[in-house]
């Protein structure tokens, strides 16, 4: 199954069957597991197209890993795609895990960073939840929204979110403020511990490491919830070749495996920001 997502990396040129693609992945993979895998629609986007995802396995806990917010991250697509492959052959016990490889399929097929609206306009589909720090409205993507609701109908507990490129995995906060820290620094500093012990990649606060970013999704998971939320970001370009994609799925899906795993069980209780935001912090968009 590798060699078939890696496959996906040879295309000359962004298409509409891009997507076609990766749903035909998904379709192979549940077919070749069909006691632990099913494929689930999660929603629809703002042009109407059904939102695909894998199901994995049938435990208490409910776990998600979603990839490309960006649809120019195709590096995303290709680790969660490999993510779930690995995961539909040994389930993790007492855990169901929702992959969802692409949430921003009009981008994804055009190789752009932006997901198109109702309105035939673009928006960056990882600035588009409710943020402490954000006052522009959110949901301008129906993607975004019904991502949200999932949240709350599946009741989920831990979730990581993909992207690249910039070699790290982190942790809450990552908005436009210097008062970063949780109450649950020191469990997050072990969780991204265990995530990289074969990545090898840099880890720490969001902000501290990247850069503040506000209407984040993994904020909004850990902001309105108290989901226990990565972010990572992975390899070394938005364009990698196949043989980098290879060794991006190879040495995070245990990483990732190893999250989902060792992650408490149980949302945090004490999730709300209480601290300042301060607009005049720097943003970049060149990375995530």
């Amino acid at each position: 199954m590798l060699e078939t997502i890696l496959s996906l990396f040879l295309l000359q040129a962004p298409s509409a069957n891009n997507y076609n693609q990766v749903l035909k992945n998904m379709d192979q993979i549940a077919a070749s597991n069909p006691a632990n895998v099913s494929v689930f629609t999660m929603g629809t986007n703002s042009q109407g197209q059904p939102i695909k995802g894998l199901k994995i396995g049938n435990g208490a806990v409910a776990s998600l890993v979603v990839g490309t917010h960006h649809g120019n991250e195709y590096g995303s697509t290709a680790v969660a795609l490999g993510f779930a492959d690995a995961l539909a052959k040994n389930p993790i016990q007492k855990q169901t895990v929702y992959v969802i490889p692409v949430l921003n399929i009009s981008g994804y097929n055009r190789n752009d960073r932006f997901e198109s609206n109702a309105q035939s306009s673009v928006t960056d589909a990882n600035r588009d939840y409710p943020s402490p720090c954000k006052h522009d409205a959110p949901y301008q993507l129906k993607s975004t929204e019904a991502l949200a609701q999932f949240l709350v109908d599946k009741n989920i507990q831990i979730s990581a979110t993909l992207h690249t490129y910039w070699p790290a995995v982190v942790y809450p906060w990552g908005i436009s403020t210097t008062d970063l820290s949780t109450p649950y620094d020191d469990q997050y500093k072990t969780l991204v511990a265990a995530a990289t012990l074969e990545s090898k990649y840099q880890t720490g606060n969001n902000t501290q490491v990247l850069y503040p970013a506000d209407g984040t999704f993994e904020d909004y998971a850990y902001f309105k919830h108290g989901i226990w939320s990565l972010l990572f970001e992975l390899g070394f370009s938005h364009n990698p070749d196949p043989q980098a994609v290879k060794t991006m799925i190879e040495v995070n899906t245990p990483g990732l495996r190893r999250f989902l795993e060792t992650s408490p069980v149980v949302r945090v209780a004490d999730h709300s920001f209480s601290g300042h935001c301060d607009a005049r912090m720097p943003k970049r968009v060149i990375l995530e």
